[in-house]
Parts: structure tokens; C-alpha cells; sequence
């Protein structure tokens, strides 16, 4: 035993006194304070009063037999690892402890080799443990810090929801100052893109995935918002919503929102006049595969006329800027009456 390393605390739980006195001779020179119980019940009376770093506990015993006083043991909280003492001819019961939970057993004799080949099975289960120890330790690290940097990731969506909030807040009363309604409908587009990305962070912030978005969650927020803003007076035409429960990646989430927001957005300018209703689907649901899912917005209008959407062109160039970070693109339906844009995308 060297001096910087502490006695290793053996309880050595074995009828055969003459045998229980050569293991704690033997042991003791190489760093063992070894205490010796003549039975199960006196080994059990022994840790409940001291403490042990490993047990060796013989099978052949007066009372009860090694395989009923293991389980006793083990169903205590923390329990030292044991090593399981049995005979030459007993391979079955070895098993049936290491079953149970032992750590490793020993083939019983008188030689000198029993005490070398227990002094190994106790190093080892020893070393075993340490190691599980660590590693509980090691992940119990990891997950504080995941715990943390989930925390710090919630609070920057937060902040980030409430600043872009801030801006769109910002929008709306600048809008009420202006007079030309040009003016005034550039700005509600550019909120309507900014709320899109708002919802996802507001999402994030309170979801406890902070990795991906329910979409259907998603989208009723942002058709809700999109009701408010693109027609406050309830002149816009009735945008309904049916979306299947699907999760998506964050970076996906923004981009199919504001791909939404731009084709409602043209939808409630061209799909019909002032005052004449109507109704703006938005859908979205996995193909047949599962594998991927479709996007479709679709209106009753006039439909696209020369085949081109309307417009300045900046919502058309968004909504591909959006579709390509989908490796995908928005195809248009020559055959519905109205508009169907639809956007397909992997899970």
C-alpha cells in the first residue's frame, strides 16, 4: 500500500474460517483492510454499520446460501460491487450470480492461486466500476451543459421573437402615418415577412425542441397573424388552414413560412375584388411515401391569366430564394380554375 492511496475495504463474507484468515493475511499485503463475516446475515449486519469499497461473498453457506444474501445487497442504495466465491464444480451457480448481478466470481480452492485469482476478480470489478462511475459522471456534464446552452438557445429566441416583434410594432405605426397606400402596402408585406420569422423564434422559445418546429402549430399562428394584418378591416378574403402535425427543422420552418406569407399575400391582392370575398386555402400534408411533404396555396380567382404571377417580382424572387434552400421550387396548376402553387420538400 502506498502512502497516497487509501486501503481498499473488503468485506469477505465465507464460513471457512481458516480460509477467511489466509485471504485477509494475503490481501492485506497488498493494500486490503479486509473484514471477515462467518455468514450472510453477519455480512449484512456489517454494511449496515461500515462502509465497503467491494465485497467477496462465498455461495456455501450456513443459514442462507450465497445466491439469497446477494440480492440483499444489491437492493441497497449504491451497493458495492460483489465477487462471487463458488467451487470447482459449480458452473451453473457462477452463472446464476452474475445473473443476479455479481461482478465476477472465483473458483474456490486452498492453493495459493485463489487469493492471486480473487485479488484480480476484485481489481477488475474495482476498475469496472471507477470507470461506470466516470462515465455517469462525464454524462452527467454533458447533460448540464446541453441543460445550459438549451437555456441560453430558449433566451436568444426570445429575445430575437421580441426584437423582430419590436420592428413589426415599429411597421404597423409607421403605416398609420403614412397617406400613400402604396406606401402603406409595402410596409404590411414587409411585416407580414417579418412576423413569419418571428413565429418560428417565438416557436422555439416555447417548445422544448429546440431543433425543429410542429408546423401545424406554426401555421395557425401565422395564418392568425396573416388574417390581422393583411386585412384588419375584414375586407381580405377567408384564409383556412389545414395542416397535418408535422416537425421540420428550424431552418425549413422559415423558409415555408415566408414562402406561405408571400403566396398569401399575393393571393389576398389579386385573387379577388374589393369587397367580393372568397377563400385562400393553405394545406399542407406527406406524400403517399412519407418521406416528403407538400405545400399548396390556392385561391378561386381568376388564376394567373399570361401565366405569370403579378406583381413587382420581389415576392417572386423570394418565395425561389426560400424553395432553394428546400432543394425544391413552387410549381404552378394550369389546371385549376384559380392559383395552386404547390412546393414539395423531404422530411
Amino acid at each position: 500500500m502506498t502512502p497516497d492511496r487509501p486501503p481498499i475495504r473488503l468485506l469477505y463474507i465465507d464460513d471457512d474460517r481458516g480460509l477467511s484468515r489466509l485471504v485477509q493475511k494475503e490481501l492485506g499485503r497488498h493494500g486490503y483492510e479486509v473484514t471477515l463475516a462467518p455468514d450472510g446475515d453477519a455480512g449484512l449486519d456489517l454494511l449496515n454499520d461500515g462502509v465497503f469499497d467491494i465485497i467477496a461473498l462465498d455461495h456455501y453457506m450456513p443459514g442462507r446460501e450465497g445466491l439469497d444474501v446477494l440480492p440483499c445487497i444489491l437492493d441497497r442504495a449504491a451497493p458495492p460491487p460483489v465477487v462471487y466465491v463458488t467451487g470447482a464444480q459449480e458452473g451453473r451457480i457462477a452463472v446464476a450470480a452474475l445473473r443476479a448481478g455479481a461482478a465476477d466470481y472465483v473458483i474456490k480452492d486452498v492453493s495459493e492461486d485463489f487469493t492471486a485469482l480473487l485479488r484480480s476478480a476484485l481489481e477488475d470489478a474495482l476498475l469496472r466500476r471507477r470507470l461506470e462511475r466516470e462515465n455517469e459522471e462525464a454524462q452527467e456534464l454533458v447533460r448540464l451543459a446541453r441543460d445550459r446552452a438549451e437555456a441560453m438557445l430558449r433566451e436568444v429566441n426570445h429575445r430575437v421573437g421580441n426584437s423582430l416583434q419590436l420592428v413589426s410594432s415599429f411597421m404597423s405605426l409607421q403605416q398609420r402615418h403614412l397617406t400613400d397606400e402604396g406606401a402603406r402596402a409595402a410596409l404590411r408585406e414587409a411585416q407580414a415577412r417579418i412576423e413569419a420569422v418571428a413565429h418560428v423564434h417565438r416557436r422555439l422559445y416555447t417548445s422544448g425542441d429546440m431543433e425543429s418546429v410542429e408546423m401545424d402549430a406554426y401555421l395557425e399562428g401565422l395564418v392568425d397573424e396573416l388574417c390581422k394584418s393583411l386585412g384588419p378591416d375584414g375586407s381580405a378574403p377567408n384564409i383556412t388552414l389545414q395542416a397535418a402535425s408535422i416537425w421540420v427543422p428550424t431552418d425549413q420552418a422559415v423558409s415555408l413560412g415566408v414562402v406561405v406569407t408571400e403566396l398569401v399575400t399575393n393571393a389576398v391582392k389579386y385573387a379577388y375584388g374589393p369587397g367580393q370575398g372568397g377563400e385562400i386555402r393553405v394545406i399542407l400534408e406527406p406524400d403517399s411515401t412519407g418521406r416528403r411533404a407538400i405545400l399548396t396555396v390556392e385561391d378561386d380567382g381568376p388564376g394567373l391569366g399570361d401565366g405569370k404571377p403579378k406583381g413587382t417580382g420581389l415576392g417572386g424572387k423570394i418565395i425561389t430564394a426560400m424553395a432553394s434552400g428546400l432543394r425544391s421550387a413552387v410549381e404552378f396548376d394550369g389546371a385549376h380554375k384559380g392559383v395552386r402553387a404547390r412546393l414539395a420538400f423531404d422530411l
